[in-house]
């Protein structure tokens, strides 16, 4: 994008097709207008499947992982069919391309994740499920933080879009999902499910962040997105993908981490790292003023850690 963006020659705003995807790049696009005065006329949104959107009925981890959900939008953003691309960042890869360039991040929403059980289970919480109930997830930190929590409860692969997902479990197909609550309420789906607090069930790396990226030599977009960028989100979020960096951790490792402004205005890390069948954990905390800080952490916890956990990441 070379000259400020016009009906004419709007900015182009990639996105995966899915309805949680397309709220958020409504969001996006409603940052640039606020900050901007763009026209909505300026900017048009060209959504695209990706290729995890394709595949439902097996875990991604065993057929590329999180490129799976980027890879469409990296060929575009790259052959110039789109300027930006929008992601839910908790599904891009930690270590990016160096011809794409992460210029904003809004700010973040709750990165907590929501109980939700099918018709005639009574429980809001991990604890309250009865016993050897049966958890639907894709998620190898969801799956690894349940077992951890409840041995008893059993975890079976659960795929989909949000409402795909849902309609599984009113189907049977499992007695209840964790599903992330900042893209229920994006979704405008406030009353599903009950929060679980982060205390008992530690977010992913980079949950309720939306990320925008652009090419890495587009100094004219990269100025626009700059203003839209969300400075205490981007560094919170910096210091988890450090901290996932440092582990050499991949889509199946079991691994949570999420920083956190105090009211003393210092960043807190918390993180936690898991054996496949949640058995075996190693969970710490640090006060994050760089990113040196959310590498040691990551070298601590696999110090701590024992092997079962420690063969999963690669640092």
């Amino acid at each position: 994008m070379n000259v400020f963006p016009t009906p004419e020659n709007p900015l182009r705003i990639g996105t995966r097709a899915s309805p949680l995807a397309m709220a958020q790049a409504h969001m996006a696009a409603a940052a640039l207008i606020a900050s901007h005065g763009i026209d909505m006329a300026a900017l048009e949104i060209v959504p695209m499947t990706a290729t995890g959107d394709k595949i439902q009925d097996r875990a991604l981890a065993e057929v590329g992982g999180k490129a799976l959900w980027t890879r469409e939008l990296d060929a575009a953003l790259d052959a110039g069919v789109i300027d930006i691309a929008v992601h839910s960042l908790k599904d891009v890869e930690t270590l990016r391309d160096a011809r794409f360039f992460l210029g904003a991040m809004l700010e973040r929403a709750d990165p907590r994740d929501r109980l939700v059980v099918r018709e005639g289970i009574a429980a809001t919480t991990i604890a309250e499920l009865p016993r050897g109930a049966r958890i639907g997830t894709s998620s190898p930190r969801r799956a690894a933080q349940v077992k951890w929590i409840r041995a008893d409860l059993e975890t079976v692969l659960l795929r989909g879009n949000v409402a795909t997902r849902l309609a599984k479990i009113a189907g049977g197909d499992a007695d209840a999902t964790l599903l992330a609550a900042a893209g229920l309420e994006r979704l405008g789906m406030h009353d599903v499910g009950t929060v679980q607090e982060a205390g008992l069930l530690l977010p992913a790396a980079s949950q309720g962040a939306i990320g925008i990226e652009c090419r890495a030599d587009d100094s004219a977009t990269r100025a626009l997105l700059a203003a839209v960028d969300h400075a205490p989100t981007h560094r919170a979020v910096a210091a988890e993908r450090a901290f996932l960096a440092a582990l050499g951790g991949d889509c199946r490792s079991p691994v949570a981490a999420h920083a956190r402004w105090q009211e003393d205005g210092t960043l807190r890390l918390d993180a936690e790292i898991f054996s496949d069948d949640g058995a075996d954990h190693a969970a710490g905390h640090t006060l994050v003023g760089d990113d040196a800080a959310a590498v040691a952490l990551a070298r601590r916890l696999l110090d701590e850690a024992p092997d079962s956990v420690r063969r999963l990441f690669a640092a």
